[in-house]
């Protein structure tokens, strides 16, 4: 491992090497940019340009290319070489303002939701320079926005930053009321912790169901999962050692905090969590960690699942993302210090939150939702598909003494005393954690657990800054002329927490009390994709992010079409190809298994020898073989109703309701198939073949 400080962010163009390279002026009008917003015109592009060549030439790099999030969920680039005639049969290398600041992509070919229709295919992708740009595999990497033609956002990136632009406008209005003057901006910060699976690459190429969906179809469960508990947190194998030690210098190089590396709960599962950073670059920096951790998992011949749920019957994997709001010069706007009762700014904050998280329930659940993740919310690995908030003893206490007007208790700090002498103590947290609450506090800022591992943090967190960007700005409304400032807000405070405390529940949200007891709140239950997605269109939900410009209506239909047939298409290849793998596949290995039975039962018969064994184990797959035949052909005709269905809506609530019960007794049937079947017939690796595949 080489020299960490020496590494990090090597590959970046950063503050530090744009202090060194450009011009002060230059470096300054930058700074104003990515603070004030002022643009910058081509005069200045230009010198970043030339420098920011310059630099990735001195690092190896050949080709540049425009960085963007479409609405696929992944990344998009295309690459261009800087290379250009000199008119004497040589080239030069050039790099201009104006191919910095602005790319043209296909808008057609991308998911566009019928906002650019095929024959429309102008679109345009528009340099983030408050995403620093970096060298990756030879060419230099500009984060971009990506839009229309006409100026529609068909990204992830466009609606964050307009999320982020709405709750600082919003959260500073608040704070000059309060007499802030030393704060000049407010951001929003993240720390997405995300969960992995690691098998071994041999293992994973004879599983076509893993290489075209991501997940198991099929799989007994295996005699040994996560039972003993003894993944968690467990020593380190040799090669898991060896990936996370590379998948860490790479992702230092490009200026990613990766800070914490460990066994997850289930077997071959692990996780990574970076340090905090501003939402916009928090949201970079996990898609290129998604991309690395797949990249570096080749190397060793691994291959890294994202997949929410590739293994039925063991925990799924997620992302739990941790929102702050903090100003310029470092305050944390959800810190409530030692009287959180007592701390105005603080409750009017944190009452903003609860008001929001509660309002728009649906929101958040829409912004996790996928056919991936309808497998994981609401086990006991994940939050529930409803939504509510934990706050912990000592928070709840301080709202309940708000509510009822009564003095908050002062609590000392807890001294944990282990009985050893030897043994340090140490003070207790003031809370503890609900690891089943999708929306918890936890100190100084909120922990939503809902997201999937696959997933794209931009979705949750435009909706959680617009959101709170709305309570917030009500709450400026009603305490612009404020004669007592603190008396109002602490008024303000009371009355979202009476109106709203439905949301707030403290604990155990697997159990079937709490499912029943949030029915009778009024909260919102939304199982699957097509549940939630439905609401996205609400009247609300429109009027919400056309008040802050985060997204127009088109934009926001455009997105419903797109999620929905995404969710559509996800569970259509995943049928067809469960189909696909039982038909040439299991039926081989079921026929092939019951010829060796059958003859074996015939030659015992010949020669007078009893075979209650074979014969019993022979009628037991006869009878499987023969539902699994019916329930193939149940599943594609199934597959083949879909054509009928016209609607987006009417299509989603098909699959999730049609569908997937037929993927189910499909797979009831292989899965029984499998643990009767000789293994040296079943041709496909285990659940025991590839959670354990890593010595």
């Amino acid at each position: 491992m080489k020299n960490v400080p020496e590494i990090f962010g090597s590959l970046v163009f950063n503050d530090e090497i744009m202090k060194k390279r450009l011009p002060k002026e230059i470096y300054e009008a930058v700074q104003k940019d990515v603070e004030q917003g002022v643009t910058l015109n081509l005069e200045v592009a230009n010198v970043v340009a030339n420098e920011m060549k310059d630099w990735a030439i001195e690092n190896g790099a050949t080709h540049y290319t425009h960085w963007f999030q479409p609405l696929t969920g992944t990344t998009a680039e295309k690459h261009d070489s800087f290379i250009s005639p000199d008119g004497k049969g040589n080239v030069i290398m050039v790099f201009s303002g104006k191919e910095l600041i602005k790319g043209e992509p296909d808008a057609s070919s991308f998911p566009n939701g019928g906002i650019r229709a095929t024959f429309e295919a102008r679109g345009y992708t528009a340099w983030d320079p408050s995403s620093y740009a970096f060298i990756k595999e030879g060419s230099l990497y500009i984060p971009t926005a990506f839009c229309s033609y006409t100026g529609e956002a068909l990204d992830k990136k466009t609606p964050l930053l307009r999320s982020m632009q709405a709750i600082e406008h919003e959260a500073m209005k608040i704070l000059k009321l309060l007499g802030n003057k030393s704060a000049k901006s407010v951001v929003t910060t993240v720390g997405p912790e995300q969960e992995y699976f690691l098998i071994d690459k041999n293992v994973y190429l004879k599983r076509p169901d893993l290489i075209c969906t991501g997940r198991t179809l099929f799989g007994a469960k295996p005699p040994k999962g996560q039972d003993l508990d003894d993944q968690y947190f467990g020593q380190l194998k040799t090669r898991i050692i060896a990936y996370m030690a590379d998948l860490d210098e790479e992702l230092w190089k490009l200026g990613i905090n990766s800070k914490t590396k460990h066994n997850e709960v289930a077997p071959a599962q692990h996780e990574m969590a970076p340090v905090f950073t501003t939402t916009n670059v928090a949201c970079d920096h996990n898609q290129l960690t998604m991309e690395v951790m797949k990249k570096v998992a080749e190397k060793h011949d691994l291959v890294c699942l994202l997949h929410e749920k590739p293994f039925e019957g063991v925990n799924g994997s997620g992302k739990h993302n941790n929102w702050s709001l903090a100003t310029d010069d470092g305050e944390n706007l959800l810190n409530p210090g030692n009287t959180p009762a007592e701390n105005a700014q603080f409750m009017l904050f944190l009452a903003a939150v609860i008001r929001s998280v509660d309002k728009y329930q649906e929101l958040l659940r829409i912004s996790v939702a996928s056919a991936g993740n309808d497998h994981r919310l609401g086990a006991n690995e994940a939050p529930p598909a409803i939504v509510s908030m934990f706050l912990g003893d000592d928070l709840q206490e301080a709202l309940d003494s708000i509510e009822t007007g009564s003095a908050a208790e002062t609590h000392k700090k807890t001294v944990m005393d282990l009985g050893v002498s030897v043994l340090p103590k140490f003070n207790r947290d003031n809370s503890d954690r609900n690891r089943t609450s999708p929306f918890a506090f936890t100190g100084n800022k909120f922990e939503f657990r809902s997201l999937g591992s696959s997933a794209s943090i931009a979705d949750t967190n435009t909706v959680i800054n617009t959101i709170v960007a709305d309570s917030l700005a009500d709450f400026y409304e009603i305490l612009k002329d404020s004669d007592d400032i603190i008396s109002d807000v602490m008024m303000i405070a009371k009355q979202n927490i009476l109106s709203h405390k439905r949301i707030i529940f403290n604990g155990n949200g697997y159990s079937k009390e709490w499912e029943e007891e949030a029915a009778k709140r009024g909260l919102a239950n939304l199982k699957t994709t097509p549940d939630a997605l439905e609401h996205l269109l609400d009247d609300k939900n429109i009027r919400l992010f056309e008040r802050f410009g985060v997204f127009t209506k088109a934009e926001l239909e455009a997105r419903y079409e797109i999620f929905m047939e995404n969710y559509c298409t996800t569970i259509r290849i995943e049928a067809l190809t469960m189909a696909d793998l039982v038909k040439k596949k299991v039926v081989g290995s079921v026929l092939s298994y019951e010829k060796e039975l059958s003859e074996i039962v015939l030659n015992k018969k010949n020669l007078g020898i009893t075979c209650e064994l074979e014969s019993s184990l022979l009628e037991k797959i006869s009878v499987l073989a023969d539902e699994m035949s019916v329930r193939l052909n149940n599943l594609e005709s199934v597959i083949e109703g879909i054509a009928f269905i016209n609607t987006t809506l009417e299509q989603g609530k098909y699959f999730k309701d049609n569908v997937i019960s037929a993927m189910g007794e499909l797979r009831e049937t292989v899965d029984e198939l499998e643990t009767l079947v000789d293994s040296k017939y079943w041709s496909l690796p285990t659940y025991t073949d590839m959670l354990f595949s890593v010595l």
